[in-house]
């Protein structure tokens, strides 16, 4: 390992692999089967999963960019079966949430930026070059396509899928996919959800949903009674009503307006 420097205060499994010129500081654990390319940047309050790939250039923990972090013990938490593409930031929490989380085998690609205190679920992908500010949230299998913007707060469903070269200010409902400028509603995340074991009946009863909120003239709160009233409780029902009622930047609009 030429030119690496490893902490002896670094908790690494002994079967990890670990790349030139690469940095990793004290306070940084490493699970099994984890592979580190070369000049890769892991900083003090990371931890990292097993049977993650990250590759050259990457730089992990980093300290948040946002003026209200006093250097604050926080950390990167990254879970298993993860893939870190060439030069993608990932930084630390702050005091607000304590650190950033990404979930399992998640691919997070080429120069994407995973800002502070942000939590991303199970299964995504993260585009190339996308841009995530602090505080953001994203589910389970969620496909953030590339040069995407995602403003501090904002919020992307489960099974969601982002369109190329958006802009995010609002938060996206789950199983949809959204393009246009300005960000909105496109029809549901149709491909995802079948790949994904969701029956042709569970389709329609969302997209029959979605109809009511994005392409009926109703505001949203009634909306929200309608479909309470008029369909039976299921797991994708109750996602979507309880995504959509804990919004506090307003979701994104329908293809309709």
């Amino acid at each position: 390992m030429k030119s690496t420097v490893i902490s002896d205060k670094a908790l690494i499994d002994l079967n990890v692999n670990i790349g030139n010129y690469t940095i990793i500081e004290s306070d940084v654990t490493i699970g099994e089967g984890t592979s580190i390319g070369n000049n890769v940047t892991i900083l003090s309050g990371t931890r990292i999963g097993c049977n993650c790939q990250i590759h050259s250039g990457a730089v992990l923990g980093g300290d948040p960019q946002d003026l209200k972090y006093n250097n604050e013990y926080t950390l990167l938490e990254i879970g298993d079966h993860n893939i870190i593409r060439e030069n993608v930031t990932i930084n630390r929490g702050t005091i607000t949430q304590g650190k950033t989380s990404i979930g399992n085998s998640n691919l997070i690609m080429a120069n994407a930026h995973i800002g502070h205190d942000c939590r991303i679920g199970h299964n995504s992908i993260i585009g190339f070059s996308v841009g995530m500010a602090g505080e953001v949230t994203a589910g389970d299998w969620v496909n953030i396509s590339g040069l995407t913007a995602i403003h501090q707060f904002s919020r992307i469903g489960s099974h969601s899928m982002i369109s190329g070269l958006s802009r995010i200010v609002k938060d996206v409902p789950p199983f949809i996919t959204a393009a246009h400028e300005p960000l909105r509603y496109a029809g549901l995340n149709t491909v995802g959800l079948k790949r994904r074991g969701f029956s042709l009946e569970k389709i329609e009863v969302i997209k029959s949903i979605y109809r009511i909120l994005f392409q009926e003239k109703r505001n949203i709160r009634s909306a929200l009674v309608f479909i309470e009233q008029n369909f039976k409780p299921t797991i994708e029902r109750d996602t979507i009503l309880n995504f959509i009622k804990m919004s506090q930047r307003g979701i994104i609009k329908g293809f309709s307006e």
